[in-house]
């Protein structure tokens, strides 16, 4: 087995401590965990140290809505009532029908902890202004993440998202010097301000947080928006049923980090076979996360779907990842899996001849996905030979990722935009 190497060498024996406790309680205060242990022939006892974790199965997306559907409102696996809980957030998942995420006030204080900390190793200081333009309603990127900026001291402007003239208005009278959004919305924002004739630079923001979606580690999207504001990029993955961010990246080193502390029990595993998978440079694999101290919605090797590459470790050993989409995105084209986002980080590379904006056009639901891959992209502000720009974006495609691709292209502000995630690909019709 594999010991899980996200955990700090410092942490490891507290950890394994909250582990044992946490598993040994969660029985008696979630069915759904009892069922399933027993189900599976197994139970807490077996697990003593935190290389036994793989002996308990697997938690999933599924199961999680198959349990609120049968006692809602939270769920067979909830481990707390309603009455205990003071605030619920929602994961929408693939489906788009929301899961509930209940909060209680220790919960919100760990995710707080939590989040700071992936925002300080970020860059976030006390001195910061930062313009907050994440969804302030159900999603766990908007009030976690205030009170965890709050936390650090910072000044928190809560724009939310619909609201891009009063971004431009804070922009101009607040003296901001970041910006915490989507990858897709710190685009979004800087076509936004050229439309209106400013550019993005010319407001002094020197640091960019994003999160939320693949994209904040694609080398041309990112260097794209580094261009565009002239602020250095870092990005944070979290999970909407574990917490806000548990990855933080510092910057300049090429990778996220783990920042869940004592919290959160990472592991890294082969999706396909659901083995575990060493987190050594070069490794890929889906990131699994059990919660230690969660009172509400207390989750066990639960599979994120989230696929992830280890670029490096750090100067103390820890491993350094990428986030390069999500398993249940993936497309399967003649057996090899395309993640869109890979595709629209191709498309980037050629700007300004092209947008970066970029849609894949779906005959039926995938994964599998005859060839050719259907791309829509826009022509950017200098396309030059538009016939020429087609068949450099399908050399492209086709050699670094290995698939046929038929590339139509639109012209500039054809593909939808979005003020949150950006919905990369598309059914036909």
């Amino acid at each position: 087995m594999v010991t899980p190497d996200f955990v700090a060498p410092a942490d490891r024996e507290a950890v394994t401590a909250a582990l044992r406790e946490q598993l040994r309680a969660l029985p008696a205060r979630s069915p759904f965990y009892a069922d399933l242990w027993t189900g599976h022939g197994v139970q807490p006892a077996a697990v003593d140290s935190l290389v036994d974790l793989p002996k308990l199965p697997f938690t999933t997306k599924a199961m999680l809505r198959e349990s609120q559907a049968a006692a809602p409102p939270l769920g067979r696996h909830a481990g707390t009532g309603l009455a205990e809980v003071i605030r619920v957030h929602a994961s929408t998942g693939t489906t788009g029908k929301p899961s509930w995420v209940g909060v209680t006030r220790r919960d919100a204080q760990s995710w707080t902890e939590m989040v700071a900390r992936a925002f300080r190793t970020m860059g976030a200081r006390p001195d910061d202004v930062v313009l907050h333009g994440a969804g302030l309603t159900l999603f766990v990127g908007g009030l976690p993440i205030r009170d965890a900026l709050e936390s650090i001291g910072s000044t928190v402007i809560p724009i939310g998202t619909g609201a891009s003239e009063k971004a431009l208005l804070a922009l101009e009278t607040l003296g901001v010097t970041a910006l915490h959004s989507t990858p897709s919305y710190a685009r979004y924002l800087a076509e936004y301000l050229r439309s209106h004739g400013r550019d993005p630079r010319e407001f002094g923001v020197r640091k960019v947080f994003v999160g939320g979606e693949p994209g904040g580690g694609e080398p041309a999207f990112r260097a794209h928006v580094e261009a565009e504001w002239g602020a250095t990029v870092t990005e944070g993955l979290g999970n909407a049923d574990m917490a806000p961010v548990l990855f933080g990246e510092e910057p300049g080193t090429g990778g996220m980090r783990f920042t869940g502390g004592r919290h959160v029990v990472v592991e890294l595993i082969d999706p396909d076979t659901g083995r575990p998978v060493v987190p050594e440079p070069g490794a890929t694999g889906e990131l699994v996360y059990t919660s230690l101290d969660r009172e509400c919605c207390p989750l066990v090797r639960f599979r994120t779907r989230d696929r992830v590459v280890v670029t490096g470790l750090a100067a103390d050993g820890a491993p350094l990842i990428r986030c390069v989409g999500r398993t249940d995105d993936m497309l399967i084209v003649l057996g090899v899996n395309v993640f869109p986002s890979a595709v629209r980080d191709l498309v980037q590379t050629l700007h300004p001849r092209t947008t970066g904006a970029v849609q894949i056009v779906l005959p039926g639901p995938g994964p599998r996905v005859q060839p050719p891959l259907c791309v829509e992209a826009e022509w950017g502000e200098h396309p030059g030979d538009r016939d020429q720009l087609r068949g450099e974006l399908e050399h492209l495609i086709r050699s670094r990722l290995s698939v046929r691709a038929a590339v139509t292209l639109v012209p500039p502000g054809s593909l939808e935009r979005s003020e949150m995630k950006s919905r990369l690909t598309r059914l036909a019709g």
